[in-house]
């Protein structure tokens, strides 16, 4: 035997073996050095559970002061936190997040006001917040809630038949007022019925959603001087309907200064094939406006909205929000008869230019953010967009953080008992019969 080859090839072999290690340990040796370095992740689930929104990047990123997200719990616990918290570390260098465990730093716990285990807080400057519980939409909450300084107030107009911001029903606004809550808005009513109506100075701005009954002249001239004046409104009109004892009434003062600025609700009611129903449009396409720039591949719906004519005037600036599809068509509702061709324009933004500018937003309909449709896909991000565009808080006009979708699947009693058969019974016996035929043909 030649030992000499031998001896070559066992080297070669050796060597061979040796670069291929270093080559590995030297790549994966790389790619630990990088994901610590730069901590990026892929979410492939449907409902993106793994990825914070839109909001919380915004609001995190745009930080101009250190920021400090403290997580309280057994250390045992923290794993818990981990998944959701080191996602906003990676944000931003002015985020920090901290874990202790009360048990071992009781005199920090003490001083941070800690209860409870899983108790979250968030420090920005001297502003102290507490989250309510381990979630993207609680924990951003707090921290807008750290960040944004001075009171901000959506007053809503009460007194004619409008929607109640404390109304849990299908129709109400409850849960229209916990999103902005969410942003930091406190919520109020005002009622301008009276002699002289004057809208208070602590409104940041001024919410008209859905009066049944017409406005008086003293009312609309409030609303009017208001905005003039350099004030904020967002004015949700209703088709002027009548269903039996249900009547909304058509409101002709206000329309006629929406006109005015560029806005004036037509009066009919819009019905389109692309929809939840005829009645209930669906939109997925939208201009460039601040307000729905981020919605683009989102679907919002309107319940029994009416079309806008929509053009700038003299004094004021009117864009179209978003629109219905050509094949949408307008319906009298007085008659029930086709009254004109779509597409139509179903909401706009406007800026009144006067000796301090004035912003307004018309939208066809007051149900889009009602209980029963504002966590419809991008229902609830559109009325929150509009609040903030309206109170010059551009930041945190975006897509909010939503509650992870359930996502189970859930099954029958029959359903269970076909899986079973199918799998515990079915297969495993068809392997066994295809064995046996396989053993029988070779003999």
């Amino acid at each position: 035997m030649n030992t000499a080859w031998l001896k070559t090839r066992q080297t070669k072999f050796t060597a061979y073996v040796t670069i291929y290690i270093a080559v590995v340990v030297a790549i994966l040796a790389a790619i630990n050095f990088l994901a610590n370095r730069y901590n990026k992740s892929v979410d492939t689930t449907s409902n993106k559970r793994f990825s914070l929104s839109d909001q919380t990047i915004k609001v995190v990123k745009n930080l101009n002061q250190d920021a400090k997200i403290t997580y309280f719990d057994k250390s045992s616990e923290f794993s818990r936190a981990k998944d959701l918290l080191d996602r906003y570390d990676t944000l931003s260098p002015k985020l920090k997040v901290d874990y202790i465990d009360p048990d071992k730093k009781p005199q920090v716990a003490k001083t941070m006001g800690v209860k409870n285990y899983g108790s979250i807080f968030v420090d920005v400057g001297a502003k102290h917040q507490e989250a309510k519980s381990l979630t993207e939409e609680e924990i951003t909450s707090a921290l807008i809630r750290s960040v944004k300084g001075g009171d901000r107030t959506a007053c809503f107009v009460s007194g004619s038949g409008e929607r109640g911001i404390d109304d849990t029903g299908r129709t109400g606004y409850a849960q229209a007022k916990a999103l902005i809550a969410s942003d930091n808005y406190k919520t109020d009513t005002i009622n301008l019925v009276g002699s002289k109506p004057e809208i208070a100075k602590t409104c940041t701005l001024i919410v008209v959603a859905g009066p049944k009954f017409d406005y008086s002249d003293t009312e609309v001239a409030a609303i009017r001087s208001y905005v003039e004046g350099g004030g904020r409104a967002l004015i949700m009109l209703d088709p002027p309907v009548k269903s039996g004892k249900d009547v909304t009434a058509p409101n002709t003062a206000l329309v006629n200064v929406l006109g005015e600025w560029g806005a004036k609700p037509s009066g009919d009611v819009v019905s389109d094939v692309i929809g939840l129903s005829e009645e209930i449009p669906v939109i997925t396409s939208y201009e460039s406006h601040q307000i729905v720039r981020d919605l683009k591949g989102t679907a919002t719906a309107f319940p029994l909205v009416q079309s806008l004519d929509v053009k700038s005037g003299d004094k004021t600036q009117v864009d179209k929000l978003f629109s219905t599809s050509a094949r949408a068509i307008g319906v009298d509702p007085s008659t029930g008869k086709k009254k004109s061709d779509g597409p139509f324009t179903l909401g706009a933004a406007g800026t009144y230019k006067g000796a301090q500018q004035g912003r307004f937003v018309v939208v066809g309909t007051s149900l889009f953010p009602a209980n029963a449709f504002i966590r419809f896909q991008g229902n609830g991000d559109l009325f929150g967009n509009m609040i903030a565009w309206l109170s010059s808080d551009e930041e945190l006009i975006s897509i909010r953080p939503k509650d992870p979708e359930d996502r189970r699947l859930q099954l029958t009693r029959g359903q269970v008992s076909s899986v079973f058969l199918m799998s515990v019974v079915f297969i495993p016996l068809m392997s066994i019969v295809a064995g046996i035929a396989v053993y029988w043909r070779r003999r």
